[in-house]
């Protein structure tokens, strides 16, 4: 592997427009819900963000804006598991449906979404709901995955969403290729996980 450090030292410059962007969107979730990935981000987090302020907030307006579209959708309903995630504009379709056509559609209703989306990767799985069982144990190893790569010295783990469905983990972000591929290392060392599916989005060392 390149020799890549990874900063994680912050400026208070940046930590201090960290921490207005926060203000701004506690202040904009009094209107509209704004989720931030699965849990609250801090100033740090997002002064490690690769992605723009305004990007991170599209891609959270668009996450809940396609869950409540696939809610009201006839073909696809609350009875469908989709879950839905974008990072940089890509957004990652996993969880089960019924039919193709299903399937199909799901890909449709986000590709209408143009302005926010850049790409859609549709791994949605032809196949009946998983159970309360198999949701608790993808959820296990989706924070053991998170905390190791909390952990790692030279991956920008902020930068970096995980989510697993049936033991297959899918990891997307903005990563070098190293970091990459010490990001599937850490991913291989979890128990449980039964394949490892990269969405990443690459760019070049500093």
């Amino acid at each position: 592997m390149a020799n890549i450090r990874y900063n994680r030292k912050v400026s208070l410059k940046t930590l201090s427009l960290s921490l207005l962007i926060v203000v701004s969107l506690e202040f904009l979730s009094a209107c509209v819900p704004i989720i931030i990935g699965a849990a609250a981000v801090s100033a740090v987090d997002l002064a490690l963000e690769r992605r723009t302020a305004g990007r991170i907030i599209d891609d959270n307006f668009l996450e809940l804006k396609l869950r409540n579209i696939y809610s009201a959708d006839e073909q696809l309903g609350v009875a469908e598991n989709i879950s839905v995630v974008s990072f940089n504009g890509i957004v990652l379709l996993t969880g089960e449906v019924h039919t193709d056509a299903q399937r199909q559609r799901a890909e449709a209703l986000v590709a209408e979404q143009s302005v926010e989306t850049r790409k859609v990767v549709n791994e949605l799985d032809l196949s009946g709901k998983t159970n309360l069982a198999s949701r608790a144990n993808d959820s296990y190893i989706t924070g053991k995955v998170k905390a190791k790569l909390i952990r790692a010295e030279h991956i920008p783990s902020s930068n970096i969403k995980v989510i697993t469905e049936r033991g297959g983990v899918y990891l997307l972000g903005l990563v070098t290729r190293d970091e990459a591929e010490a990001a599937v290392e850490v991913t291989k060392s979890v128990r449980g996980v039964t394949r490892i599916i990269k969405v990443f989005e690459y760019i070049e060392p500093e």
